[in-house]
C-alpha cells in the first residue's frame, strides 16, 4: 500500500511540475506578444506624430534661399560689338631734306605738342646755297639796273633818230632778261631758306611719339622708309566698332534726330569701364561676309585710358527706360504659362507671381507688370520652391525684409 502511495504521489507532483512548466511558458510567450504589441503601437504613434511634423509648415525648417529687393530706377538699352582703339591721326616723321643728323631733342614716349622741335638736321649746307643765292642774286640785280638805264637812253636816242629801233628793241629784251634772272636768284634764295627750315624737324600736331629709330650721326635721306618715329595723336582718340546690320536703322534714327548717342568702352573682361565717348558716325557700307556695320565713337581721353590699337567691347547706349522696375535676371522664371518670379512674403513664405517682362540688359530686367518696388524676390534657390513654401534668407537682404515687416 506504501508503495502504492508513493507511486502516486510521484506521478502527481510531476504532472504538477509539467503544468507549471507549461504555465511559464505561456506566460513568456504572452509578455513577449504584449511587448511586440507595444513596440508597435509606440513606433506607430510615433510616425504619425512625426508625419504630422513633417506636413506642419511651422514645424519644417524653410528652405534656404537669396533674395533681392525690387528696385525703381533707369535702365539703359545698351548695344554691345567689339572693337578696338584707332587714332585719329598717325604719322611717321621723316626728314624732307638730305643730311647728318645732329640732334635729337625728343624722349621716347614722351607727350609732344604741335610745332615743338623734335630733331636737327646740320643747316650748313643749306646756308652755303643760300649765301650763293643770294650773291647771284645781287649780281644780277646790278645787271638789271644797268640794262634799265641804257635803255632808257636808248629811249631818247631813237627819238632823235641817232641809233635803229632794232638796237631799242635788243636793249628792251635784255632788260626782261636780267629780270628773269633776278626772280630765278629770289627762287633759289627761297629754296635754300627752305632746306634750313625743313632742316628743323617739328611735330605736325600732338602726340605720343613712340621708339627713335635713327640715333644721331646718321645720314638720313628724305626717301627714308622708317623715319625718325611715329607720332600718334591720343587727345582725342577714336573706337572703332562692329554692331549686326539689324540696329542700323535704329541707329541711323537717332543720329537724324540729332540725338547725342554715348559710348561705353570695357576692357576684354567686360569688367570694368576705361570711357567715355560718343558716337561720331557709321560707316557707308555692310560688311556681307558678317552681316555687320562699322561704327566710329571719339573720346576725349583726357587721362590716356586708351591706347591705340588696344582691344575693347563698346557699348552704344540708344534709349532709356525710365523708371523702371528692375530685377536682376536670375530671378526670373519661365514655364509653359509664361514668366513669373517667386516673392517673398512678410510670414517667410514665397508666392509665385505672374510677371510681364520688358527690357531684358546685361543681367537685370525691366518688369512692366507683376511687382512692385521693395518687394523681394528669389533669385538663388528658387529650383527648390512651389508655391507656399516657406523659406529662409541666407543673405544680408534678411535685414531688408525685418525692416519691411517691422514697417
Amino acid at each position: 500500500m506504501n508503495m502504492q502511495q508513493d507511486t502516486g504521489n510521484n506521478k502527481g507532483s510531476e504532472r504538477n511540475r509539467l503544468a507549471a512548466l507549461l504555465t511559464r511558458k505561456r506566460v513568456g510567450a504572452l509578455a513577449i506578444v504584449l511587448l511586440v504589441i507595444g513596440l508597435a503601437v509606440f513606433f506607430a504613434k510615433g510616425g504619425q506624430k512625426a508625419s504630422r511634423a513633417a506636413q506642419s509648415p511651422q514645424a519644417s525648417p524653410g528652405t534656404p534661399v537669396t533674395a533681392v529687393p525690387v528696385k525703381k530706377e533707369d535702365l539703359g538699352v545698351y548695344l554691345s560689338g567689339l572693337g578696338a582703339v584707332t587714332p585719329l591721326n598717325t604719322v611717321t616723321v621723316k626728314s624732307r631734306v638730305d643730311g647728318e643728323l645732329i640732334r635729337v631733342l625728343f624722349r621716347e614716349g614722351q607727350v609732344v605738342n604741335k610745332g615743338e622741335l623734335l630733331a636737327e638736321i646740320d643747316p650748313r649746307p643749306f646756308e652755303v646755297q643760300l649765301t650763293q643765292a643770294e650773291g647771284a642774286l645781287a649780281r644780277d640785280q646790278a645787271q638789271l639796273q644797268n640794262a634799265q638805264l641804257d635803255l632808257e637812253r636808248y629811249k631818247d636816242l631813237v627819238k632823235k633818230d641817232l641809233i635803229p629801233k632794232q638796237q631799242l628793241d635788243t636793249q628792251e629784251s635784255l632788260v626782261h632778261q636780267n629780270e628773269g634772272a633776278v626772280k630765278a636768284d629770289q627762287g633759289q634764295i627761297d629754296n635754300a631758306k627752305l632746306q634750313l627750315v625743313y632742316a628743323r624737324i617739328t611735330a605736325p600736331f600732338s602726340g605720343r611719339i613712340g621708339l627713335r629709330q635713327v640715333d644721331p650721326g646718321n645720314i638720313v635721306h628724305a626717301n627714308d622708309a622708317g623715319g625718325l618715329a611715329v607720332i600718334t595723336q591720343m587727345q582725342p582718340i577714336s573706337v572703332i566698332f562692329s554692331l549686326p546690320e539689324d540696329n542700323l536703322s535704329q541707329i541711323l534714327g537717332k543720329l537724324r534726330s540729332g540725338a547725342r548717342l554715348v559710348v561705353e568702352a570695357y576692357d576684354r573682361e567686360q569688367k570694368r569701364k576705361l570711357a567715355t565717348g560718343t558716337l561720331l558716325t557709321v560707316d557707308n557700307q555692310i560688311d556681307p561676309t558678317t552681316g555687320t556695320v562699322k561704327l566710329k565713337a571719339e573720346f576725349p581721353n583726357s587721362n590716356y585710358e586708351l591706347f591705340p590699337n588696344q582691344f575693347v567691347n563698346a557699348r552704344l547706349l540708344v534709349s532709356v527706360e525710365r523708371n523702371a522696375m528692375i530685377v536682376p535676371a536670375a530671378a526670373i522664371q519661365r514655364g509653359p504659362q509664361g514668366t513669373s518670379a517667386f516673392v517673398v512674403k512678410s510670414d517667410q513664405t514665397v508666392e509665385m507671381r505672374r510677371i510681364i517682362l520688358g527690357v531684358v540688359q546685361e543681367g537685370n530686367a525691366a518688369v512692366t507688370s507683376g511687382l512692385s518696388a521693395g518687394e523681394l524676390v528669389v533669385v538663388d534657390g528658387a529650383e527648390r520652391l512651389r508655391d507656399g513654401s516657406r523659406v529662409e534668407l541666407k543673405s544680408q537682404n534678411t535685414g531688408t525684409q525685418q525692416q519691411r515687416q517691422s514697417k
